[in-house]
């Protein structure tokens, strides 16, 4: 009866990992892990610390051993995309049922995870720590904080759950989270948003206060951040959904070449000349750029 009740998945201890990407971040990751390790002792959950050292050149591994941390090093630096990937491979291996990412610059206080975790195991799939919502406060720029609320407006209406923070790197999920296809260069926070929607996962937020860091080292200043913030807009709404992105640009291509045949054909009726070879050239290349638009949406509808 024991060894029966033992075998039980719902009395089975819920593994946490904890996983913090690291690229020369010597001066705050020991201070990040032993801030988590801290918290988390405080709690009764079974949990892991992963360090995914991205090609780090200063003493960031030597600091991550020293701290009795899981440590995984990329032969070089990858970029934030790439070592999530990893990491994702990484917290498969060490059998963890749910995942907590967040960055070693200390940026997230690590006595949110807990109330993170527990969010999950009330049935959601994945839990943001919002910098922008209710009770929130974030050290952004004003730039940033007017870009992460357009990509909120975006993926609240793309998911049709409400959200306020769609960039955050501070998150909590299961391991059908992190089991889902990677396959853009731009940034995992959204690409991960788009594939657990398409999942029909349950996704969710909670209010956290950051601490103020350093700056930035994805974007040089506020004008770089604006225009990569919204091509990757763009790019959401491409890959959510592709054949309604190609096929309204196609739409356009078409009505536009639909129109300037109607006005080829008043001219016909009305003058009794076309007003041109060019015109007709024009009404049927812009067609014909439409169907072919309209059918690359198609093809990347069936790839989904």
């Amino acid at each position: 009866m024991e060894t029966y009740l033992n075998n039980l998945p719902f009395l089975k201890a819920m593994k946490a990992v904890i996983t913090i990407p690291a690229y020369n971040e010597e001066k705050t990751l020991g201070k990040v892990i032993r801030e988590i390790k801290e918290v988390m002792d405080k709690t009764n959950y079974d949990y892991q610390i992963l360090v995914l050292d991205d090609g780090s050149s200063d003493k960031t591994v030597e600091v991550s051993k020293k701290n009795n941390t899981v440590v995984v090093s990329n032969k070089r630096n990858l970029g934030l995309a790439e070592t999530f990937k990893n990491e994702m491979k990484e917290c498969l291996k060490l059998k963890a049922d749910i995942i907590v990412h967040t960055d070693a610059d200390g940026q997230y206080p690590s006595f949110y995870i807990p109330e993170m975790i527990k969010k999950v195991e009330r049935g959601y799939d994945l839990v943001l720590g919002s910098r922008f919502g209710k009770g929130s406060y974030g050290n952004d720029s004003f730039m940033k904080k007017l870009g992460n609320r357009a990509f909120a407006r975006v993926f609240s209406k793309l998911l049709k759950t409400k959200l306020t923070d769609t960039t955050t790197g501070f998150r909590v999920f299961t391991s059908e989270v992190a089991q889902l296809p990677l396959i853009n260069t731009f940034t995992y926070t959204q690409e991960q948003l788009i594939r657990a929607g398409k999942a029909k996962m349950k996704i969710g937020e909670i209010p956290i206060r950051t601490n103020k860091t350093r700056p930035s080292k994805l974007f040089k200043n506020p004008f770089d951040y604006a225009i990569k913030a919204w091509i990757n807009i763009f790019r959401i709404y491409r890959d959510f959904e592709p054949l309604k992105f190609f096929g309204r640009i196609g739409l356009m291509f078409i009505l536009a070449g639909f129109l300037i045949g109607l006005f080829i054909l008043y001219r016909i009726i009305t003058v009794g000349s076309a007003g041109g070879i060019p015109r007709v050239i024009l009404s049927m290349l812009l067609i014909l750029v439409g169907v072919q638009i309209a059918f690359f949406g198609f093809l990347a509808d069936m790839r989904k």
